[in-house]
């Protein structure tokens, strides 16, 4: 049991480690051979800091095990819009106008009902995982028109790095995301068969863990006092995670979950707290200290659902 445990934390953190350096690498050698801030910040940065969730999506489809695959999304998605944005919002208040919270929110919640929609029936097949992706990009397109990939890039970019100075970091971090998916999908499988727990409850743990790079990325930004942490930065992955995510897993191998009924309760469950926090930030303009209080808050029920 506890060699399980171990290599899971190792995966874990290697897993972490390897998707923040190849994102910050890539960005860097983007910027530094002219793509523009926003290319850098709808694809490298949006599409890179879900790493993770998408290694752990690949491994979970290639060894069946389709309740991690979902567990990882649905408490990824769910730390994220409350307890993410309550740690944040405690660091600095987040400014958010309507519009974007309009748009952004708007995006992520059309993203989630995507996922209950093709998890209602349990499975999701190579065809719906092909849908989900197409869904991705005609969201990439709307944010074009709203030009919000230079502002997340702002905020995560530092400098520009050559192919010389990139090109180690990039492969050191894709090699540790390989190994670190498969020793954390692997062990959390075991470690759920031997303590008799449920695989979606050990993904939803996944979840928590997954999500540290978008909550580290945010926090780093407000600690430094830069008023700019754009809506989009905060709520880049939630839209991406539902489809992209989980789509990447359904078109490596069929995607099935044991428990319909408990993922539709936690799904829900997702959904409703992403609506309650988006009203909150759509009417006072942001997230004060008060309302991450309630954010934080928020997240905490979503382990009794299972």
């Amino acid at each position: 049991m506890l060699v399980e445990v171990g290599g899971f934390l190792v995966g874990l953190t290697l897993l972490l480690i390897g998707a923040d350096r190849t994102v910050d690498a890539a960005a860097e050698l983007a910027l530094y051979y002219g793509v523009s801030a926003f290319f850098v910040g709808v694809t490298i940065i949006s599409i890179g800091t879900s790493i993770p969730e998408m290694t752990t999506s690949v491994y979970a489809a290639l060894y069946d095990a389709g309740d991690l695959l979902v567990g990882n999304i649905v408490g990824s998605e769910t730390a994220q819009i409350t307890l993410a944005i309550g740690i944040v919002a405690l660091v600095s208040r987040v400014e958010a106008e309507r519009r974007n919270v309009l748009v952004y929110g708007g995006a992520m919640v059309l993203a989630m009902v995507i996922m209950m929609l093709v998890l209602e029936d349990g499975e999701i097949v190579r065809s719906e995982g092909v849908l989900m992706m197409v869904a991705y990009v005609a969201f990439v397109h709307d944010l074009y028109s709203h030009e919000g990939g230079a502002e997340v890039t702002s905020e995560v970019v530092e400098e520009r790095a050559s192919l010389r100075e990139a090109a180690p970091w990039i492969g050191a971090g894709i090699a540790l995301v390989v190994v670190g998916g498969h020793l954390m999908v692997t062990n959390g499988v075991a470690i759920a068969r031997l303590v008799g727990v449920p695989e979606f409850l050990v993904g939803l743990l996944t979840g928590l863990g997954t999500t540290t790079p978008e909550i580290a990325v945010a926090s780093l930004a407000a600690r430094r006092g830069e008023a700019g942490i754009s809506v989009g930065s905060l709520l880049g992955s939630n839209i991406t995670d539902p489809v992209f995510s989980l789509g990447i897993g359904a078109l490596v191998a069929d995607v099935a979950v044991t428990d319909p009924r408990t993922v539709l309760v936690s799904t829900g469950y997702m959904l409703l707290v992403s609506l309650a926090v988006l009203a909150l930030m759509y009417w006072q303009r942001g997230i004060d200290r008060r309302g991450a209080t309630v954010c934080v808050l928020l997240y905490l029920p979503s382990f009794v659902l299972v």
